[in-house]
């Protein structure tokens, strides 16, 4: 008898599940659910209360909205029987965090709390803990702590760590009140279940938490700050358990509500990007997986740990068992291209694609294929929303060096897609340079489905073939795949992730391969593209810091 298997994929601004079939990886049905609350970065839902600069947080109601919303919507389009879907798994954007109390509440939606930011989930591109990023990265490096060179030398502030130290610094009382800090990933797995247990995965990557030794010393936390010393045997105390781990059973009020069997297998959470590995079938090294959306997450596997500049983390079993999982990223890719079109095309770019019944992304990409690599004469820094890799520094700022009175909209949309493959040029020569073999790319999410310029402007600056995912919900697809290791074989699941991946795993036949004349252009935008990144980026000049100094605070600095 045919089983399933349902991945929910939290997204930043929607939740989407996915029904799954276990025996070949078909998607019978899928179905998203906005967040109604969105990204909260200007004011907290209820009140008046403003947020600063460089805030994004987000409502934990509209998690479980998704779960009431959209699994039971998968389940009557694809009219499967309840009883034949045998585990559910969920991924997450990481690290988005949130304190709760012990009874697993969180704090913003207790009454004393609520006007309170810091009572909120703090989502992944929350980036005002950059100060105690800072601190965390000087402290750790005066005293040769060994974990700093897993990181690629710096830790960042969208990390657990900065997070909680933020929260302690500005906000005491909520820190006080805190029982868990808890990765969102983990917390809806707790309400699925009644359980609460820490995935390896955002712990190893975004908690500085290591296999086999655990978290940093409490020494080093107390050198952070006196109040943070016993942090780890406290507000982060807890079971940490590894990838396709049984969370738990669902209780019998969440299947109700979810339309599902209660006693349905729970896998353990994961990370979005990470749970789109296994879902093309990458569960060996040398292959690249480029997770593209809003961001970009690069996951690689490798047979050893080794330090590469930048890299967000490499935590053994972090993605598949049996390998040390590399992570790198890029902090803005799809959210550049919709700044774009949102806030600086000119209205009759957007009246002509209304006119051609196309989006205004399919209008300029259209007319942006038309260009030959360097015939627009532009060139452009990614920073839109800071460096993830391999500069670690949320305050670096875009670049676009070029325009004259005759640019037009299509070749500056260009070179904002040309500066994002610059950028994932970067973090592969990292990874190469130091020894992690990077033979070829796989990409998966929103942007691969609907930019073919895009891609093959990847390839052709990377000088690598490109395979596609064959699904839309890839990192759905990979959650799916969990919960049917964590339902096991006995139960008509699968006892490996890799053995899982062999049956469900699916790529699109068609590949982007470079193209040899342009492969030799982009090198040469790509060494003007390296000169800037380094002069801005290092230190040569700081004047986007200065920059943003002056607009925060209103003062010249430096």
């Amino acid at each position: 008898m045919t089983k399933y298997a349902i991945g929910v994929d939290y997204g930043t601004q929607s939740g989407r599940a996915v029904l799954v079939n276990l025996s070949d990886g078909t998607e019978l049905a899928d179905h998203v659910t906005p967040y109604p609350h969105g990204v909260i970065d200007e004011a907290l839902p209820e009140g008046d209360i403003k947020l600063e600069h460089d805030w994004a947080l987000q409502h934990p109601g509209d998690y479980i909205d998704v779960l009431r919303r959209s699994v039971p919507e998968v389940i009557r389009m694809a009219g499967v029987d309840p009883a034949d879907v045998i585990g559910v798994g969920i991924d997450f954007t990481a690290c988005t965090m949130l304190p709760v109390d012990d009874a697993g509440v969180p704090l913003c939606m207790i009454a004393e709390h609520r006007n309170n930011p810091h009572s909120w989930v703090k989502l992944w591109k929350h980036h005002a803990a950059q100060d105690e990023a800072n601190l965390i990265n000087d402290i750790a490096e005066a005293r040769g702590e060994k974990f700093l060179p897993r990181y690629g030398g710096k830790i960042s502030s969208e990390w657990m760590i900065a997070k909680i130290w933020q929260i302690l610094n500005e906000a005491p009382a909520i820190y006080d009140a805190t029982d868990l800090f808890l990765e969102a990933t983990d917390w809806v797995i707790s309400r699925m279940t009644g359980s609460t247990v820490r995935n390896s995965c955002t712990a190893g990557y975004k908690a500085i938490w290591h296999k086999s030794e655990g978290y940093p010393g409490r020494d080093f936390f107390k050198a952070l700050d006196a109040r943070l010393e016993n942090l780890t045997e406290t507000k982060l105390r807890g079971a940490i358990v590894p990838l396709g781990t049984k969370a738990g059973e669902l209780t019998a009020e969440m299947a109700a509500m979810m339309g599902l069997k209660p006693g349905t297998a729970v896998a353990v959470g994961n990370v979005d990007a990470h749970a789109a590995v296994p879902a093309v079938g990458v569960v060996t090294p040398g292959k690249m997986v480029m997770a593209m959306g809003t961001s970009i997450c690069h996951m690689l596997l490798g047979t050893e740990e080794k330090p590469v500049e930048g890299m967000c983390g490499v935590v053994e079993d972090g993605i598949i068992p049996g390998y040390y999982g590399y992570e790198a990223g890029q902090s803005a890719v799809g959210d550049i291209f919709e700044w774009y079109v949102e806030q600086a095309v000119p209205a009759y770019v957007k009246e002509a694609a209304e006119i051609a019944k196309l989006s205004v992304h399919e209008w300029l990409e259209q007319r942006a294929s038309a260009y030959k690599p360097g015939e627009t004469g532009l060139l452009a820094l990614d920073w839109w929303n800071g460096n993830r890799s391999v500069l670690v520094d949320t305050d670096l700022t875009g670049l676009l060096v070029g325009c004259t009175l005759l640019t037009k909209p299509e070749e500056i949309y260009r070179a904002l897609l040309e500066a994002t493959a610059f950028g994932t040029r970067k973090i592969v020569d990292a990874l190469h340079s130091n020894g992690v073999e990077v033979g070829e790319l796989y990409a998966c999410g929103g942007l691969p489905q609907k930019n073919r310029l895009l891609m093959q402007i990847y390839a052709d600056v990377t000088n690598r073939e490109i395979k596609v995912a064959a699904s839309k919900q890839t990192p759905a697809l990979g959650a799916a795949m969990f919960a049917a290791v964590a339902a096991g074989a006995d139960n008509g699941g699968y006892d490996s992730i890799v053995e899982a991946a062999q049956h469900m795993a699916r790529v699109r036949e068609e590949t982007y391969k470079p193209i040899a004349e342009n492969v030799a252009i982009y090198e040469k935008l790509y060494q003007e593209y390296a000169a800037l990144h380094d002069y801005f980026g290092r230190g040569q000049n700081d004047v986007m810091k200065r920059l943003k100094a002056i607009k925060e605070n209103g003062v010249t600095q430096g």
